[in-house]
């Protein structure tokens, strides 16, 4: 019996070209969630679930910017702080176009759980409030101030890696600014003769 291979980009973990890399994020990316929702049913200790979710946000926050974001999307961020003003600045890299191809199951896996999960620990949120269990509101917010920052950065880190992208393929692929250069030389040396 032969199994059906799914298609090129669903969302299936064995077509990743980085399964234990995806595998990871996605694990880090649940385990917070499941640790805030189910951890009273294994302890009654708040300070001990609170505690676990927060190593795990943390985690998940380190491994997502510098790991998984670099290996499934080609994308990386982080921020500097100029010593001399003090002025903070965000820094975007992404891969050299050409040698990096990123796998569209990674792509898809990793956008949607980036996406995702801001949005369930703002519902988090809203729930603790309408339930008044306003003890659990610190936690929440520290969640989504950590996966907002990390969807924001990785959106406008893909923003500039695609305008840097058609930049690039343009001046240097023979584009539009190549052609621009070219006809700009070429009539300057016929100008010159006449």
């Amino acid at each position: 019996m032969e199994t059906a291979q799914p298609s090129p980009g669903s969302l299936s973990w064995r077509l990743s070209s980085h399964p234990i890399t995806l595998l990871t994020f996605l694990a880090f990316r649940v385990s917070s969630l499941l640790v805030y929702l189910f951890g009273v049913i294994f302890t009654d200790n708040m300070v001990m679930i609170f505690i676990i979710t927060m190593l795990l946000l943390a985690a998940d926050f380190y491994y997502l910017k510098n790991i998984a974001g670099r290996r499934l999307v080609g994308l990386r961020w982080w921020n500097e702080v100029d010593p001399s003003s003090g002025d903070s600045q965000w820094v975007f890299e992404s891969s050299e176009p050409g040698t990096k191809t990123v796998n569209p199951t990674d792509s898809r896996f990793f956008w949607l759980a980036m996406y995702s999960q801001p949005v369930l620990w703002v519902a988090l949120a809203v729930l603790a409030v309408v339930r008044l269990k306003l003890m659990w509101l610190p936690l929440v917010v520290i969640a989504i101030t950590l996966t907002i920052t990390n969807s924001l950065a990785f959106s406008r880190c893909d923003k500039f890696s695609q305008a840097s992208n058609i930049a690039g393929s343009a001046l240097y692929s023979g584009g539009l600014a190549g052609n621009i250069a070219s006809n700009m030389m070429g009539r300057l040396f016929t100008f010159g003769r006449g």
